[in-house]
């Protein structure tokens, strides 16, 4: 078992040869008392609902509340016309994370990694690289793998809630796994991965969970979106040997200091930031007829 983030990176080098995956297969048949092929099944059923989610998004329709619903298809065919400023990949990935969060806003099947507000950064990111890197299943495997065994330590040592730490709490946890399970399955190091770790959160310290409405739809949606790019840049940055000033495991630390200093109006209570605009007064009272 580990802990922090620099036990896992030693971990995984000095028994696994690097390998957070078999890492963090090991320590589910530990902590779980599971057997190998159980848990390979298990997340063999996660890995095809994200893959679903993300197709499964792809439509014009609307959420009961009418907040969101069709932008991920706008994407898609923005893409497809050529004319984009931003590299495609990234835009894949901005795609795919509104694809699986306006489903998860119209009641579709998704998988929450590591929350429901949260669930399209990884998939987005996943499915992305399934095709930029033709990844086989196995290693789709262990990209959410990967991406687990550093969410075990985020969450334990800091957060995933939005009403316990911000959005900081979801969407950066999230992307932070996504980044490092992504630098993990275009070849680089467990020290590498934990870089880009540090590179996501310490981006995102402070983002509050402001939801419109109480609704996991505004501004989640757009919010996880541009989430999976901080994940694809951060992986990026951390494979070209950019290295954290901050070690990781404080980062993490300072990203619960910020989320437990946040007033309780910023922690998914809908009482500020967006949700505390006229228009977003508006649209509460719109769908739930208050006034």
């Amino acid at each position: 078992m580990f802990y922090t983030i620099e036990e896992l990176v030693q971990q995984a080098d000095q028994n696994y040869n690097g390998n957070v995956a078999e890492l963090m297969i090991a320590t589910e048949i530990e902590m779980t008392g599971r057997t190998r092929e159980e848990i390979i099944h298990l997340m063999t059923r996660n890995l095809q609902v994200m893959r679903e989610s993300v197709v499964e998004g792809l439509t014009p329709s609307k959420s009961i509340s009418g907040l969101t619903g069709g932008d991920a298809l706008k994407m898609d065919t923005y893409i497809k016309s050529g004319k984009t400023i931003a590299d495609t990949t990234i835009l894949t990935a901005v795609r795919n994370a509104m694809a699986v969060n306006e489903l998860n806003a119209k009641m579709g099947l998704i998988c929450a990694t590591p929350t429901a507000g949260s669930a399209g950064c990884l998939p987005a990111v996943l499915v992305t690289a399934i095709d930029t890197l033709h990844l086989s299943e196995e290693q789709q495997l262990d990209f959410l793998f990967t991406a687990g065994a550093f969410g075990l330590v985020i969450g334990n040592n800091a957060s995933i809630s939005g009403a316990e730490g911000g959005c900081q709490a979801e969407v950066g946890s999230a992307s932070a796994m996504g980044a490092a399970a992504l630098v993990k399955a275009a070849g680089g190091t467990a020290h590498q991965a934990s870089q880009a770790i540090a590179f996501v959160i310490k981006n995102m310290l402070g983002l509050i969970c402001d939801p419109v409405a109480g609704l996991v739809e505004v501004p989640c949606v757009k919010r996880n979106a541009l989430g999976s790019s901080f994940a694809i840049v951060a992986a990026d940055m951390a494979l070209a040997g950019i290295e954290s000033q901050i070690p990781v495991d404080e980062v993490v630390d300072a990203m619960y200091q910020v989320g437990s200093a946040l007033p309780t109006a910023f922690r998914e209570t809908a009482e500020g930031g967006l949700a505390a605009t006229p228009t977003g007064k508006r649209h509460r009272s719109e769908i739930f007829g208050e006034e």
